[in-house]
Parts: structure tokens; C-alpha cells; sequence
């Protein structure tokens, strides 16, 4: 249906088989089922450069940066798969949101974060599934005036957690991540109306 909610999926990691990738695609498939128009995006096909206030004087914004924008401004949610790097949010991801929170002429400031909803989730190999990231990835979020939805999921031993497929083993899991894509389709439709 033309009036769907639409829902950009991304992963904070660029590794061809990032756990998270496999995790977002999952509550992709959940947020479409609910009736959301999903889009997958993988950060390796933006490459950007390390963000510098010097290279956007001079040369502005980035092409990659321009189309990122749009991609997030087109869309009414987020679903983020964040990977943990050392307690905290991976520098790809920091690097994404930073360029795209740049502002540019005759577009509001943050235009692509402000009034958005997120949905976030993480996969790690350690014993908290990428949770301590998760505590930085929503304030980042929030600061920037994206609401995030109070649930989140963080698979813990994620080198075992998926099959061959790219699913989790554990059904039950696999379940509650599809809700959460669910969950959010069904916020953004409560908050059009």
C-alpha cells in the first residue's frame, strides 16, 4: 500500500558477514511482514571518510554523506543493528550519523534524524550481546531527536546464534526480533493518525 510506513535498515558494521547484518535483515523481515516498506542498506556500499570539519569547508558534503541523507530523510524509521566496539558505538556507525547530521542550505537542521523512530538491536560474540553499545547508540539517537523504542534485543554469543541461513537458532529469539521490526511499523502507523 502506497501510505505503508517507510523503514531503513542498517547495520553500524561493514564486515561482509557482520553478525548485525544478519540480526537487522531479521527484524527487516519482521517490520515488512507488519506492513512497513523496507529498505536495506549496507554502510560498505556509502564508504565515507573519517568526518573533518576541514574537508566539509572545503569540498562540502560528500556525495555518499548527500545520499545517505536522503535515504534516512525518505524513510520514517530506522531499524539499527549495532555492533559493541569497546563498550560503546562502532566508528562506522558514529562516522554515518555525523556526516549526515551536517547541516546544509534550506533543509532543517537534523532534518533526517528529528521526529524519525528507531528501533535498535545488537549481536555480539560476548557474553552481553552488544549491550553496552546499545546505552550509547540510543543517546546518540535521542539527542538528535529520533525517538527510540524502549525494547531492544542483544544477542549474546552470536557466533553461535545463527545457522547456516542467517537465522538464529533459537526460534523463540528469532520470534522476538521479528517483533521488534513489528513494533515499530506499528508505532509509526499509531503515529500518523
Amino acid at each position: 500500500m502506497s501510505d505503508a510506513p517507510k523503514v531503513l535498515a542498517f547495520a553500524g558494521s561493514t564486515r561482509q558477514k557482520s553478525f548485525n547484518k544478519k540480526l537487522v535483515k531479521i527484524a527487516a523481515a519482521g517490520a515488512q511482514a507488519a506492513g512497513a516498506v523496507v529498505t536495506f542498506l549496507d554502510l560498505r556500499d556509502l564508504p565515507l571518510p573519517q568526518y573533518d570539519q576541514d574537508l566539509e569547508d572545503k569540498e562540502g558534503l560528500p556525495s555518499n554523506a548527500r545520499k545517505l541523507k536522503d535515504l534516512m530523510l525518505a524513510h520514517d524509521g530506522f531499524l539499527v543493528a549495532a555492533p559493541e566496539y569497546n563498550s560503546s558505538i562502532s566508528g562506522v556507525l558514529k562516522n554515518a550519523i555525523d556526516w549526515a547530521s551536517r547541516p546544509v542550505p534550506k533543509e532543517s537542521p537534523l532534518a533526517c534524524f528529528v521526529g524519525k523512530v528507531a528501533a535498535i538491536m545488537s549481536a555480539s560474540p560476548g557474553a552481553l550481546g552488544g549491550l553496552r553499545g546499545l546505552v550509547a547508540v540510543r543517546s546518540i539517537f535521542e539527542n538528535l531527536g529520533t525517538l527510540v523504542l524502549p525494547d531492544q534485543i542483544a544477542i549474546i554469543k552470536a557466533g553461535e546464534a545463527f545457522n547456516e541461513k542467517g537465522l538464529l537458532a533459537d526460534l523463540k529469539m528469532e520470534s522476538s526480533v521479528k517483533k521488534l521490526g513489528a513494533n515499530l511499523t506499528h508505532t509509526l502507523v499509531k503515529l500518523r493518525t
